[in-house]
């Protein structure tokens, strides 16, 4: 108020000067969210593998993939089905991010309430993908050479086009695409990779194997 002023007499607001109070490190991005400086400082890139088990809620992929986005981290795919126990889902992320991106978005879907239990498919991981598509049909034979090479389906053939399913892991579906391209590719749909841990190792961390009905939930390890 008017008249009012410090001890000293002065009319100053009481505390520290703005140059003395504590500012919190880091950035804003455009959404307002203030971003790791940790995150932000110079680190390689490399793509990461995130499984995340989940219950089913509605919109619970909305609320993952739109966290995820809103904190501009790059995924490639995204990818969700159920598990072996009913009302349980696995969401399998590939993100090409830095290390500390990749911590990031560990912790920030962990903090979700649908979410079980999240990490980076460690190891090897066994990949895979499903790919349909569409090719220009004006030489059937050859296309029929190139599915077989690739263990293809073909699952639709007329005079002008031809549908093929491919599955596999990555470098097997990219270079069928090469081998397709010379006979016109018109239309591709791709889900992105799916994967599990190769053996007893857990997909999720903590996970517990569900067999005959048992929970896919982490263990109390």
């Amino acid at each position: 108020m008017s008249g009012e002023g410090t001890t000293d007499g002065t009319n100053e607001m009481p505390g520290p000067a703005p140059e003395e109070r504590p500012h919190p490190e880091g950035r804003r991005n455009l959404e307002g969210h203030r971003v790791d400086p940790a995150v932000e400082a110079q680190h390689d890139s490399r793509r990461a593998v995130l499984s995340a088990l989940v219950e089913d809620e509605p919109g619970v992929l909305a609320r993952v993939s739109g966290l995820v986005s809103r904190r501009q981290f790059n995924i490639e795919s995204l990818t969700v089905g159920p598990t072996t126990v009913e009302g349980h889902s696995r969401i399998t992320m590939v993100v090409e991010e830095t290390d500390p991106g990749i911590d990031q978005i560990e912790k920030q879907i962990a903090k979700l309430k649908p979410v079980i239990s999240v990490g980076e498919v460690s190891g090897n991981a066994v990949t895979s993908e499903l790919v349909l598509l569409k090719i220009h049909g004006a030489e059937p034979d050859k296309v029929h050479a190139v599915t077989e090479m690739y263990d293809g389906r073909t699952l639709d053939a007329g005079p002008e086009t031809i549908t093929v399913r491919l599955t596999g892991d990555e470098s097997k579906i990219d270079d069928a695409l090469d081998a397709f391209e010379q006979f016109g590719i018109i239309e591709i749909a791709r889900t992105g990779q799916t994967a599990l841990a190769r053996g007893n190792v857990p997909t999720a961390p903590g996970e517990k194997p569900g067999t005959a009905g048992e929970p896919t939930t982490p263990t109390s390890d």
